[in-house]
């Protein structure tokens, strides 16, 4: 028999880690996102949740939705060995790659119309100056 404490975290310790606030903690474990144990009315979070929420934060910063981020981790959780859970997790980074790929093309557009746009009034406050 292993001696050997799980690591835990309270939600202040990973609210700081990942700095945010422990009203966005309690919002991903009210989606159901992470599951924390409780004792009493304390939440105690282990390094499974501490990953997810990290991945959470990083989904959000990439574009996923909540809803997308769930659904990834109920087919991970599901069987991480079906060929088909794994090919519909495949199939929804896929088409996030897509809406990125979409999304940059899109802003570096707009860069190059701002970039004309910001010329042409400095050429016009050159003449202006003159």
């Amino acid at each position: 028999m292993s001696d050997i404490t799980p690591i835990t975290y309270s939600i202040g310790e990973l609210a700081r880690e990942f700095d945010i606030t422990t009203r966005s903690i309690r919002f991903y474990e009210d989606q159901g996102l992470i599951i924390p144990t409780r004792k009493g009315q304390t939440r105690i979070y282990n390094q499974r949740d501490r990953v997810r929420l990290k991945l959470i934060l990083r989904g959000k910063r990439l574009g996923f939705s909540l809803a997308e981020t769930g659904r990834l981790f109920e087919l991970y959780d599901a069987d991480k060995s079906s060929a088909t859970q794994l090919k519909t997790i495949m199939d929804l980074i896929s088409n996030k790659k897509n809406d990125l790929n979409q999304q940059l093309e899109d802003i570096q557009a707009v860069l190059i119309e701002l970039t004309g746009l910001e010329n042409n009034c400095q050429n016009a406050l050159a003449s202006i100056d003159k």
